[in-house]
């Protein structure tokens, strides 16, 4: 894990792009226009334990896709921003919706579309495959690539520098 940085950001919102972040970006199109993506186990469950230490977790992406939809379902998202086309107005209007000031957000992408809101959030986050400019932006990047575990590896970061990864753990310990 990368070190954590000092001091930890009081973080309460996370938001996460889809393709190029949760996915390896490729969007897998039938013959009748049926979208598939492919996500990763693991990175949905480190979104779940998110939830469940009580952070606010979010999707902020610029393509619509019933996938996505059925994905943040499944994992407990229930703030989803699709065809997000201005990214950081969408981000603006959840800071002003909410209360929240930009230290005490993070977010994950990895592409130049996501640059207005990585340079805003109080933890800017990015797989170990995104752009270079995203790359010499974040102030956390993964080992992992994107769709590969990039996700369970930010969510171990944060729960960490919030001081909540043992609290996280203690419920499968217990068992």
């Amino acid at each position: 894990m990368p070190k954590i940085i000092s001091p930890f950001p009081p973080i309460k919102w996370i938001g996460f792009d889809v393709d190029g972040v949760m996915t390896d970006g490729g969007i897998i199109l039938d013959d009748d226009g049926k979208e598939s993506k492919r996500f990763n186990s693991r990175d949905g469950h480190g979104i779940k334990m998110l939830v469940r230490a009580g952070l606010r977790v979010a999707i902020i992406t610029g393509r619509r896709s019933g996938v996505v939809e059925h994905r943040a379902r499944e994992i407990g998202i229930t703030e989803v921003h699709q065809k997000a086309s201005d990214k950081l107005a969408v981000y603006e209007r959840v800071l002003r919706d909410n209360g929240l000031k930009p230290e005490e957000t993070a977010f994950a992408g990895d592409d130049i579309v996501d640059l207005p809101i990585l340079i805003r959030c109080g933890l800017a986050m990015a797989p170990g495959d995104a752009v270079p400019e995203v790359l010499r932006r974040a102030h956390m990047v993964t080992q992992a690539k994107a769709g590969h575990g990039a996700v369970r590896e930010m969510v171990e970061y944060v729960l960490s520098g919030l001081g909540l990864w043992e609290k996280a753990l203690n419920p499968y310990l217990a068992q």
